[in-house]
């Protein structure tokens, strides 16, 4: 099994990835996929590798996604909260990432505020890969281009609608990885929910490159109109809850429901990263429809991420 010029890099965020890198890390996914329905459910390319996954924050999919891809790599996870590492007693973050690069060949960490992958990557001495911050989610986002592209055959081209929260971390690394890919993407949000300047300068240098475009609008019907995937996130992120009332207010509009959907058209997929407050983003007749592949997203993220530790591990 040949891999691919990514060993030993961290995955922070994106913006240092090429849409060759990006491609490659989709295409070793499928390929995982691929051989784990042909019976191979473990393929031993990191056999005696291991693993730290550090929480910070709760995780359904990430944390046993990971633990699960490790494994079915032949890798050992080690699953551990921030406060079961000295990081919860005032230990730098500097000097744990100093100590688990001598132990381990690779570091999962998800946390609240980015400057912390940040700095994990900046003193460890293996891979450190963002399993969620504040600012991005770019695996979840290497899991929903994956499946864009087993869906409609490809990315390029395609009109990709996020509906809801500007300023969501998941929308924000499908921005990256979108713009570098050819993908006409559209936000549609309140005006005091727009996307980050930083990540939107990056992604519109990107597109110019590419073809691809980026448009933020406040109208969502017209937002989906003629688009292959209309997705959505939850309103209120882990950490907003003083806020929460605000966020709902400006953004009971954004509701993706049957009506949003019959206005896209057919053709239209919903996608949602999960968890999902059903009734608010989101309804169950949505969810659950026959435009909905959340299921086979959600399991996507073990695929593909056997593909980012294969492809970075050393």
């Amino acid at each position: 099994m040949t891999l691919y010029n990514l060993k030993g890099r961290h995955l922070v965020w994106l913006v240092d990835y090429t849409r060759e890198d990006i491609l490659h890390i989709i295409e070793t996914g499928i390929m995982f996929k691929r051989r784990y329905y042909a019976g191979e459910r473990v393929i031993p390319v990191l056999s005696g590798r291991t693993i730290a996954m550090i929480f910070e924050k709760p995780s359904t999919r990430t944390r046993v996604s990971f633990d699960v891809a490790a494994w079915q790599l032949g890798a050992k996870a080690i699953s551990l909260s921030w406060n079961e590492l000295q990081l919860g007693r005032g230990e730098t973050i500097g000097d744990t990432a100093r100590t688990l690069s001598r132990y381990v060949d690779g570091i999962v960490a998800r946390v609240r505020e980015h400057g912390k992958i940040v700095e994990l990557s900046r003193y460890s001495r293996v891979p450190v890969i963002n399993g969620l911050s504040d600012l991005v989610h770019p695996v979840q986002a290497l899991g929903d281009y994956m499946t864009i592209m087993e869906k409609k055959g490809r990315i390029e081209g395609l009109k990709i609608v996020f509906v809801g929260d500007g300023t969501d971390n998941v929308l924000h690394s499908l921005l990256l990885a979108g713009s570098k890919l050819g993908a006409h993407l559209v936000v549609a949000s309140p005006r005091e929910l727009r996307p980050s300047k930083e990540i939107l300068d990056h992604a519109l240098e990107a597109a110019r490159d590419t073809g691809g475009t980026i448009e933020i609008v406040d109208n969502p019907e017209d937002a989906v109109a003629g688009a292959d995937i209309i997705y959505t996130d939850v309103w209120v992120s882990m950490g907003q809850e003083a806020i929460a009332e605000k966020k709902i207010e400006l953004l009971k509009q954004y509701q993706v429901n049957s009506r949003l959907m019959e206005k896209a058209g057919s053709r239209a997929l919903f996608m949602h990263c999960l968890p999902a407050k059903r009734g608010q983003e989101v309804t169950d007749d949505v969810i659950d429809g026959p435009q909905s592949i959340v299921w086979d997203q959600a399991e996507n993220r073990l695929h593909v991420q056997k593909a980012i530790l294969a492809l970075l591990i050393p």
